[in-house]
């Protein structure tokens, strides 16, 4: 009894189709607890959360004003002692890191462009152009960047808005 080699590929196909919809699934019980763990303070927000295959599970917090390390800390033993007492990884088997989101990660979320407003930014295009400049507003849908072309006398100010729908990746650029 021969079967077709497709059986194999469709089945193992179908499987990695089920652990995507059980992550998914995870990260969204996961969003839940970490929403109500933080709602007391309304000027926190959850970033992303991510889990590796691992069950290493990354919870990115931040701040309208940031948040502090110890803030951090404390949250992370919270949550932790929880997961172990729900016991929603067998065994106990996951980590746990909750940070807030360093300056390599773009920004996902319209309060972290609100957060930056002010700051230099690289803006990258779904087009693949890069545009770079000082974040000047955040509107519903679109974003003001003022942009510097040319140095000294020759410099050449301009205000950009781009639509948001249109952003690849957005990161603050740290300038000396």
């Amino acid at each position: 009894n021969l079967q077709p080699e497709d059986d194999g590929r469709e089945r193992i196909r179908s499987l990695l189709l089920f652990t995507h919809m059980e992550k998914s699934a995870l990260i969204s019980t996961l969003t839940e607890k970490v929403n109500r763990l933080i709602e007391a303070e309304k000027d926190l927000f959850l970033v992303e959360i991510r889990i590796k295959p691992t069950n290493n599970i990354k919870v990115y917090i931040d701040g309208d004003q940031g948040v502090s390390v110890d803030k951090l800390v404390s949250y992370n033993r919270k949550f932790y002692r929880q997961l172990e007492e729900e016991a929603l990884f067998p065994d106990g088997d996951f980590s746990l890191e909750l940070s807030s989101p360093g300056l390599d990660e773009p920004l996902k979320l319209h309060r972290q462009y609100v957060k930056n407003v002010g700051r230099p930014v690289e803006v990258v295009l779904e087009d693949g152009i890069k545009e770079e400049g000082d974040l000047k507003a955040v509107h519903e849908t679109e974003l003001e960047l003022e942009v510097t072309k040319g140095k000294g006398k020759k410099a050449v100010v301009s205000l950009l808005t781009i639509p948001l729908s249109t952003i690849k990746t957005t990161k603050v650029q740290i300038k000396f």
